[in-house]
């Protein structure tokens, strides 16, 4: 009884959203759940400001919260490191989401997106001003909009 309550408490503990890596399958889940999509562009080991901002909004118990109930979350990094590197198929894939999404290729860049993949609102780079709270505020906003 003791070890299924450790299991329990320490899987509610750890509770974060997992990034899908294929974007393809985001869009059918968010058409399936009535969710948007959130797509993150990310350099995950050579990027201060992508760094920052997955460590402070989104790994915090706040956004996860909130992204459960009203995203489907995809990151597209671009790491540089050899010991990071991506399968060819997920950096080819990562590419082909930056030659639509990210064509000046910014780091990072947020893009706010429907279930069809048309683009609703963008953060670039990681703003200062940015909170937890502005950031699920500004999401809420558009969600709102375009119901």
């Amino acid at each position: 009884m003791k070890a299924l309550l450790a299991v329990v408490l320490f899987s509610f503990l750890t509770n974060t959203i997992n990034w899908q890596l294929n974007f393809d399958q985001a869009k059918t889940e968010a058409t399936q759940t009535h969710k948007l999509i959130l797509l993150n562009f990310s350099g995950s080991d050579w990027c201060g400001p992508c760094i920052k901002l997955k460590k402070t909004i989104f790994e915090s118990d706040e956004f996860n919260q909130f992204a459960t109930d009203n995203l489907i979350l995809v990151r597209a990094d671009f790491p540089r490191l050899s010991k990071n590197q991506l399968d060819a198929k997920q950096t080819a894939h990562n590419e082909a989401l930056a030659e639509k999404y990210n064509r000046q290729g910014k780091f990072p860049l947020t893009v706010l997106l429907n279930a069809e993949g048309k683009v609703l609102k963008e953060w670039d780079g990681y703003p200062q001003s940015m909170t937890i709270s502005s950031f699920i505020e500004s999401i809420q906003a558009v969600r709102l909009a375009t119901k």
